[in-house]
This record gives structure tokens, C-alpha cells and sequence, in this order.
């Protein structure tokens, strides 16, 4: 028996995976698909957008450099390489099809900024970071399955198991991280409540007969939108149709060609078609990410319109915030009630991405209504306020879970804090403990954090930029749990330490 068993051989479930195999967890990957290469993971149809959470996480687990060159970046493109200056972006992301300007990026304004050698923004390819992680899986003992069917989903109130083409693979835990058809959502029986699609949209590859009349780029248009970025022959569109296209069927060029028409506004011919699939902005969510021994992930958890790149972002910070977690439940000491704080953290996140989405929908609609609030919003976001709020929601820069603090880090991503020999918190992160950095070398605090033992490494030395305090507490996930002033009180750090990491073992 497996401690877990991932279905989904995806990003989320390939980083769970790695996560739960840094903490010493048995772990089967099982996935559907026969093989991990399709010409919809590589490029062009494959390429997706990392925004800062997600490279910050892959950066903090000493995979950044790896994922770089497996998407041909070089590894200080776009990255704040001066140790004392954050750069500006290079890409501030669209809201509604309508760019953003990096330079309009008030860096002042987002909270607790600091350089970090993870850039803000990575192109690169869906097939790009799943072959970067498996070979992190493999290193870890992690195995992964393909051409595995899930048929079934039992439990009891020990264990559960994955059925499959006549096999059981019992686990300790089962997470589903299986896309939006999920079938371990089905299975396992959670409830999937939202609303129903706007629009139908395509992507497709295809020889383009007069590819000038298209523009590069994103075009809202009065009727829709078309998107080329990779070059012609790559197109996305939407088209405002109430999502009335049967999805069962595989979209035709004289479809796909009328569509491109009436979405452009021009006569543009389709040659050929070579790859095209459809999707809605059907926005749905289960109401709890756990159902007893089986937890949900990614697009498994929630579906909703690709506006804005959020989804492959959600579900890998919904994989950093579990991975930890789980595994503590596995080993036994995690405290009373930390698995469901999954569901408590990570659900709001899950409900505002889908309200983003439909945000830029609605504002999208070729109605009258709809086009006078987009003049609205082109306003707002020609604004360097206007850029810099969408920015913050777009990076995750914005994200305060509640951790019942009234210090204004507490629950925060953590800052790239620097000592001045020049180690990185996100350097100290790769072993996948909580970390205490403690600025001002306090005997009582080291004292109190070696008590935890290999849960938390304690690291003490001067800063080159401490934001102004003594001591701070990070979880796994990169979550500020606890931050201290000049005169850190052992007392508050223990509460702390003893919420996010149980027991000490030297106390037991």
C-alpha cells in the first residue's frame, strides 16, 4: 500500500507528487493518457505562462534553473538579478484581452517586495514543465503509471483505493488531480456547483491562405476575440454562443473557418486544419477540496474560462499548499485539523480566480452594455493604479490567507529575504522544511526552534534587507506562519511553530 496515490500526470499532479516524495511518502502517479508527449503539450498549442507564485515555487525547490532551459529561456531573462533592486517586469499580463503595460507596474506599491533571481513571468510549455518534474519525481522514488483508466474510487475510514482496469491501488490517501472531467471528483462524490458557459472557444493550428489579414496578438473585437501569439497558423478565439457548440464533436474548417470570420471581421481563409480542440468558460467548483480520504487539485477542484492564464497557476498553489500538509497527516504529526486547512486556504483562492474569470467575460460580451464598461476598463487600466491591481491579482502578489495575525506578513507569500553572506530563503527551501530566519542570533529562539527538530531548520545571521524584523516563521509552502520584531518572544513562536508543525518531538 502506497501512503498516497495522485491520479493525473499533469503539472499539479506531478508536483504533489515531487512535493510528497521530498517528506519521505510513498507515491503513485497514475495517469489516463498513454504516454506523458502529445503534440497539445508542446509547443505552440502547449504554451502556457508561469506567473511569479508558480516560478517562485519551482525557484524554491531548485527546479528553476531546469525549467528555464527546458523552455529555452535563459536563466536571467526577466529575473531581478541586482541583489538590491527589484527589475520591473517584462510581461504584466491582459484582463479581458486588453494588455497591460510593465512599465505601468507601480513596484513600490506591491507589499513586501524584495529581488529574487525567480522572474515574474515565464513562458513555456506544458510538456516543458511536466518533463522537468517527472525527472524530479524519478529522482524522488515517485512512480508514475500511464495508460491507467480509473474505474472506481473506494474508502474507509483508514484508507482508500484507485480502481483500474481490474486492478486496485489502495493508498492511505488518494488526491485526484485528474483536469476539469475528473474522474475521481465523479467517483469519490463531490459537489460541483457554479455557472453555465458565455462562449465557446477554439484553439487550433492551421494553414492560414492569407494570414495578413490577421493581427497578431489579442483582438477584442465587437463579436469576440481572436488570439495569435506563436505565430500564424496558432489561433485562439471565442465566440459569444451561449457555449451552444456540441463538444462532443470535433470542430470542421468550415466551422472553425465561419468562426474566424465573424470573430475578425474579415474573409480570412482556412487551408487546412491540423489540430483543433474547443473549451467554454464554464465556471464551476466542488464546495470542499477533501471528501474523508480523498482531496481534489487543480482543474479537478475548479474549471473556468483560460482568461488571464489562472488555471495552471491555481492548481500548482494548490499542489505547494497540500504537499506539505498531507504528507505531515502521513507521518502522523501534523496538528489536529491541518489537512482541512487545505480546503479553508486554498477555496477562496479557487472562488475569486473563477470570479476574475467571469469579470472579464462579461466585460468581453459584444453587447452595448458590455463595450461601454470596456471603455470603462480600458481607462482604469491605462491607470498606473489600474495596471498595478491587476498585476498584484495576476502574480498572486495580493494573496493574504487569514491566519488570525494582525502582522501584515503573516499569511503573505514570504519575500526573498537575503543574509549578507548572500544565502536566499528560497535557497534554505529546497529540503521542504519550515524555515526560521532570525536575524538577530537569539539563543532563546534557537533554543525553542531546535525543539522541532528536522520540521524546522533554524537559521540565524545578519540581513541585507530584513523589512524591519527580528525573526520570521515560514511554512514549506512559502507562507509567512509567524514574523517577530527586534525582541523576538519565544512564547509567540512556539503558539506558532505548534499550529503549523504539531508536537515538538523533543517534548513528547
Amino acid at each position: 500500500m502506497h501512503d498516497v496515490v495522485i491520479v493525473g500526470a499533469g503539472p499539479v499532479g506531478l508536483f504533489l507528487g515531487c512535493e510528497l516524495g521530498l517528506a519521505g511518502c510513498s507515491v503513485l502517479v497514475l495517469e489516463r493518457d498513454p504516454q506523458p508527449r502529445s503534440p497539445w503539450r508542446a509547443a505552440p498549442l502547449g504554451v502556457r505562462g508561469l506567473f511569479a507564485s508558480s516560478v517562485e515555487a519551482l525557484y524554491r525547490r531548485g527546479l528553476l534553473p531546469a525549467l528555464l532551459k527546458a523552455s529555452g529561456v535563459h536563466d536571467d531573462q526577466g529575473a531581478n538579478v541586482d541583489p538590491d533592486e527589484p527589475s520591473p517586469p517584462r510581461i504584466a499580463g491582459h484582463f479581458a484581452g486588453i494588455l497591460l503595460d510593465p512599465a505601468d507596474v507601480d513596484l513600490a506599491a506591491l507589499p513586501f517586495r524584495l529581488p529574487s533571481p525567480a522572474p515574474e513571468f515565464v513562458q513555456t510549455s506544458l510538456e516543458a514543465v511536466e518533463a522537468v518534474l517527472s525527472e524530479r519525481a524519478a529522482e524522488l522514488g515517485v512512480e508514475v503509471r500511464y495508460g491507467v483508466t480509473v474505474t472506481a474510487v473506494t474508502q474507509d475510514d483508514v484508507s482508500a483505493a484507485v480502481h483500474a482496469d481490474g486492478h486496485a491501488y489502495p493508498a492511505r490517501w488518494v488526491v485526484g488531480c485528474d483536469g476539469g472531467r475528473s474522474a475521481v471528483r465523479e467517483l469519490a462524490g463531490f459537489t460541483f456547483v457554479g455557472t453555465e458557459p458565455q462562449f465557446t472557444g477554439y484553439a487550433m493550428l492551421a494553414d492560414i491562405a492569407d494570414p495578413e489579414k490577421l493581427r497578431p496578438g489579442f483582438n477584442l473585437t465587437p463579436t469576440g476575440l481572436y488570439i495569435q501569439i506563436s505565430g500564424p497558423g496558432h489561433i485562439g478565439m471565442m465566440d459569444f454562443d451561449g457555449g451552444g457548440f456540441d463538444r462532443s464533436q470535433q470542430p470542421t474548417r468550415d466551422h472553425l473557418q465561419a468562426v474566424l470570420r465573424r470573430v475578425s471581421g474579415t474573409d480570412v481563409t482556412l487551408d487546412a486544419v491540423h489540430l483543433a480542440s474547443s473549451f467554454t468558460d464554464r465556471s464551476m467548483q466542488t464546495t470542499a477540496y477533501r471528501r474523508g480520504r480523498v482531496l481534489l487539485a487543480g482543474d479537478a477542484a475548479h474549471i473556468h474560462s483560460p482568461l488571464g492564464g489562472q488555471g495552471l497557476n491555481t492548481g500548482i498553489g494548490d499542489a505547494v499548499n497540500l504537499g506539505w500538509k498531507l504528507a505531515a497527516t502521513v507521518h502522523g504529526h501534523a496538528p489536529d485539523g491541518l489537512l482541512d486547512t487545505y480546503t479553508h486556504e486554498r477555496h477562496p483562492v479557487g472562488a475569486e480566480v473563477l470570479d476574475w474569470s467571469r469579470a472579464q467575460v462579461a466585460v468581453m460580451k459584444p453587447d452595448p452594455h458590455a463595450q461601454a464598461v470596456q471603455g470603462i476598463i480600458r481607462d482604469l487600466l491605462a491607470s498606473r493604479d489600474g495596471t498595478t491591481y491587476v498585476f498584484e491579482k495576476l502574480t498572486g502578489s495580493s494573496l493574504r490567507h487569514d491566519l488570525d495575525s494582525e502582522h501584515p506578513l503573516v499569511g503573505r507569500n514570504a519575500p526573498d529575504l537575503r543574509l549578507q553572506d548572500g544565502t536566499r530563503l528560497g535557497d534554505l527551501m529546497q529540503g521542504g522544511s519550515g524555515i526560521v530566519l532570525d536575524f538577530t542570533a537569539d539563543r532563546r529562539l534557537r533554543d525553542s526552534a531546535e525543539h522541532w527538530g528536522r520540521r524546522i531548520r533554524y537559521v540565524a545571521g545578519s540581513a541585507s534587507t530584513d523589512l524591519g524584523l527580528g525573526a520570521v516563521l515560514v511554512r514549506p509552502d512559502g507562507i509567512v506562519a509567524w514574523a517577530g520584531d527586534r525582541d523576538p518572544t519565544p512564547d509567540t513562536f512556539e503558539r506558532a511553530a505548534a499550529r503549523w508543525f504539531g508536537t515538538p518531538p523533543a517534548r513528547r
